[in-house]
């Protein structure tokens, strides 16, 4: 990012007026004027960007963010923009009428040279707009896509707006820059003696594959390898081989070397088409060799086996190229069938035609002959139909080369093909099927066919109207999801739409490693629960699984009786880095409103995570999470008392076999049997859609992929504060005599440093426990101090919840709507304390004690993973999962001093 300095200069050098400068300037101070919200089919997202230091939004992860990670690269590229401005653009419509319309481009783009617009698009979408739209969106004769209005529009400040398409996306350059983007940290040391080997390696063997040189090294080497290639210490072609495909990645000391071996191969591939004709070495193919035809009946990775009279040969593939060059193996013409008729009949033929075709050509095989047999007395046909058949087979043996599709029966073709009713007359139909069935009123086909008979008459036909029995067909072929959203709506339709399919390649849906790509989600799991003290039902608790795309693992569970929140995805991402270390490259979500919290994006942000927003009503893109959330409840909870499959219809609950009356399960006590049943049973077992172990599919992943260990995180005090959320002001005024004010409670530091006059009066930033009100942080003189509230004893121990709930029965109380109330500190500490809150408080504070207990077993590390499971000695289970996952001794973790955290800067908060 350009400092005011080097904006200047660039200003300058380029020569741009005063006016441009000025706009260009006033989009860098100011934030995005839209906030991407997606669409229907879109998935949408933010990207934390190095270049820029802060967050880019995206509003399609198939084309912008592809965009993003292109001007992140881009050396030509100094500084970027989202949603930058919006224009107003002045054109044509396809009617002849003048529109003016706001537009917001993707991006402002300044480069070394110039600085302009960028809009990205699917081609296909570019193609709709422009029939719409055809005097705004055009294609000029080679092919590229022009915008007149908004070129026109930004012209005259020295700007250029480019619309660019998903065409121009390299997806291997994008997957490989991914793939990359965790060696690309200045921390990254590689082991001098493993460079030494690998590079000795790779000159050796010019053009050797990577999974050769990853099987011929060590298994702690395999970050070293990575880390070469990114700082382009080893050669890969990027954009052209995808690192995620080992097997297919040639390496080289430096791009000559690869270049020089590329000529030589060409050239040899060359001389092997010109030395003689081209030879077919699939299985089953026949060559002359000596004389002899053999056929290739096997193609190995060493060796060709050819098949003679009598005998096997085995050649290598340098042998056989050999003989080929030398003229010593030549190819014949495939025999066979070629004609494109006979294959268009075979593929029309149902089972039930070739069966036909194979017992005729059975009763007619003898009488092919020149001596036919004596037609036996009870032959199943007769001599006329025999006759019959022979004259097909004949004939299509002469006209076609093979007489057996003569015998084909050809059902399909009987009968009368001609409509009867006219092309006018359907169109009719399919105009009342449009008008009366195909609406949000939902009428029957019965009535629908009531009113075309009422309308058939008033338009005076001739013709008889379609029977009923017509009709229906006919609106049952018309039956699809477009019929569906017509009746009764997108969400419907949905359920009836077809699955989206990958038609060219870009990126793996579910990622290509570990980490890549994991999904966040909450479900309220089916089973009530009761208290661990007084035994009351406390209700069903809420469950957050974050699961790994690529292998299926859950890296992490958190229940809680809390509805969704912030609280419980930064809860559940602590989890995982004291489970596993690492922190998620790129999350999806959904649209709930948790997922939006300033506390959640800035905590993504600050590890360097790609947030993606699944579009709304979707759960097909997240099919993963969904398909864990019910395999759960069949196989675990539903095996428990208390469940709630009863509920589910409503009129056959009663006293005895309600499942509130029948609760036994306690939060903490089903939360560590989940836990062993998600860390062990699940992650050990073979997952249907993988053929592996979750388990095993993710250590494999992180062997080939690399540990990574950059992007190591180690669980200290440093990670926990910077996971407690701040308010939506994120400062907070220091007041003398009684401190900072978070959340309507004052708060005063340990150390007294709020009594300094420099310190007096300013804005500093704080922090929050939601789990323990009566504790804060606030960054006072570079450092964070720990403060406690007003009435740090009766608080203490108070969850967030519980104080909202106070606060709201105060408002209700004192009737004031006109203004805002400040509720001081003490009044709330003594309702909380008094006996009128109690029994609003109750269910609260049982409740609260019950997650207690979740939050004291992820504390003791009873969650950690788990390496195997033994029903009967359960004891066994709990001291295998203690085990607690630490860093390798090749990288050991760095002391960090927790006053040295940096706060929330302004455009972290943003």
């Amino acid at each position: 990012m350009l400092s005011d300095q080097e904006f200047e200069q660039w200003c300058h050098r380029l020569g741009l007026a005063q006016t441009t400068k000025e706009f260009v300037q006033q989009i860098r101070c100011s934030e995005p004027v839209r906030k991407v919200g997606g669409g229907a089919k879109n998935v949408c997202g933010s990207y934390p960007s190095q270049k820029m230091g802060k967050t880019i939004q995206f509003e399609s992860h198939k084309v912008e963010l592809p965009a993003i990670v292109e001007y992140e690269n881009d050396e030509d590229v100094l500084e970027y923009y989202d949603q930058p401005v919006r224009l107003s653009l002045s054109f044509e419509s396809k009617s002849g009428r003048r529109v003016v319309t706001s537009h917001t481009p993707d991006f402002l783009v300044i480069r070394h040279k110039c600085a302009g617009f960028e809009e990205w698009k699917t081609n296909e979408r570019l193609v709709t707009l422009a029939q719409k739209q055809p005097t705004r969106y055009q294609q000029n004769e080679n092919g590229k896509w022009q915008a007149p209005p908004a070129e026109t529009k930004v012209q005259s400040l020295g700007l250029y707006y480019h619309l660019r398409t998903d065409q121009e996306i390299n997806w291997i350059a994008y997957s490989n820059h991914q793939f990359l983007r965790a060696y690309l940290n200045p921390e990254n040391i590689v082991n001098p003696e493993a460079k030494t080997r690998i590079i000795e390696s790779v000159t050796a063997n010019p053009g050797m594959t990577l999974k050769q040189l990853l099987l011929s090294t060590s298994t702690s080497w395999v970050d070293d390898i990575y880390v070469l290639i990114a700082t382009k210490q080893l050669y890969v072609d990027l954009e052209a081989l995808a690192l995620s495909e080992p097997e297919k990645v040639h390496l080289f000391s430096n791009q000559q070397v690869a270049e020089a071996h590329n000529l030589i191969m060409s050239k040899k591939a060359a001389a092997r088409v010109a030395c003689g004709q081209q030879i077919d070495v699939a299985v089953g193919a026949t060559v002359f060799w000596d004389g002899k035809s053999l056929s290739v009946i096997q193609i190995g990775e060493k060796k060709i086996v050819l098949q003679g009279e009598n005998h096997l040969v085995g050649l290598s593939h340098t042998e056989f190229e050999t003989l080929i060059a030398q003229k010593e193996i030549t190819g014949i013409e495939a025999q066979g069938i070629k004609s494109v008729e006979i294959w268009e009949q075979l593929k029309c033929a149902s089972p039930e035609d070739l069966a036909v075709a194979n017992y005729r050509s059975k009763i007619i095989e003898p009488y092919l002959h020149r001596d036919p047999p004596i037609m036996p007395i009870n032959s199943p046909v007769s001599e006329r139909t025999i006759r019959r058949w022979k004259a097909k087979y004949y004939a299509a043996e002469e006209t076609l080369g093979w007489g057996y599709v003569g015998l084909l029966p050809n059902r399909k073709d009987k009968g009368n093909r001609i409509e009867r009713f006219s092309p006018q007359t359907w169109e009719f139909i399919d105009k009342i099927i449009e008008q009366h069935y195909e609406n949000f009123k939902q009428r029957n086909k019965l009535t629908t066919y009531g009113i075309l008979t009422r309308e058939w008459e008033k338009a005076g036909k001739t013709d008889p109207c379609p029977s009923r029995t017509t009709f229906y067909k006919r609106i049952n072929s018309r039956a699809d999801h477009r019929q569906t959203r017509k009746r009764q709506g997108s969400r419907a339709a949905y359920q009836k739409s077809s699955f989206y399919h990958e038609l060219k390649f870009s990126t793996p849906c579910h990622g290509s490693r570990p980490f890549e790509i994991c999904h966040i989600d909450h479900t309220e799991l089916d089973i009530e629960l009761v208290c661990q003290r007084t035994g009351c039902c406390l209700g069903r608790p809420w469950a957050t699984v974050l699961i790994d795309a690529f292998s299926r693992r859950i890296l992490a569970i958190y229940l809680t009786f809390d509805p969704p929140s912030y609280r419980s995805c930064m809860m559940v991402l602590r989890i995982c880095v004291q489970r596993l270390g690492r922190f998620p490259e790129t999350l999806v979500v959904d649209n709930g409103i948790e997922f939006g919290s300033i506390y959640f994006e800035t905590l993504l942000a600050a590890f360097g995570c790609i947030k993606k927003q699944r579009p709304v009503a979707s759960p097909r893109f997240g099919s993963i999470i969904e398909r864990f959330f019910g395999t759960s409840h069949t196989e675990f909870f539903y095996n428990l008392k208390g469940n709630t499959q009863i509920t589910k219809q409503i009129r056959l609950v009663n006293k005895t076999n309600n499942p509130k009356t029948q609760a036994v399960w306690t939060l903490p006590e089903i939360y560590e049997y989940f836990c062993e049943y998600v860390y062990v049973i699940y992650d050990q077992r073979e997952h249907p859609a993988l053929g592996q172990a979750p388990c095993v599919v993710f250590e494999n992943g992180l062997t080939q992929s690399g540990m990574r260990f950059s992007q190591r995180i180690v669980n200290d005090e440093n990670f926990q504060i910077f996971t407690l959320p701040s308010t939506s002001k994120g400062t907070a005024k220091v007041i003398p005599k009684l401190g900072v004010k978070i959340n309507h409670i004052y708060y005063w530091s340990i150390d007294d440093c709020f009594i300094h006059p420099e310190i007096e009066g300013t804005q500093v930033p704080i922090r929050y426990d939601p789990w323990d009100v009566g504790t804060a942080y606030a960054y006072v003189k570079n450092a964070w101090v720990r403060c406690i509230s007003q009435h740090y004893s009766s608080l203490q121990g108070r969850t967030e919840r519980e104080i909202r709930l106070a606060s709201i029965e105060i408002r209700q109380q004192k009737k004031q709507y006109n203004q805002r109330i400040t509720i001081r500190a003490n009044e709330l500490a003594q309702y909380l304390e008094s006996a009128e809150a109690q029994e609003i408080l109750q269910l609260q504070r049982l409740r609260d004690l019950a997650a207690t207990g979740v939050r004291q077993i992820v504390a003791s590390e009873r969650v950690k993973q788990a390496q195997s499971i033994i029903k009967e000695d359960l004891a066994s289970i709990k001291n295998n999962i203690t085990e607690e996952l630490t860093p390798p001794n090749k990288l050991e973790a760095q002391e960090i001093n927790p006053r040295q955290i940096q706060p929330y800067s302004q455009q972290e908060l943003w």
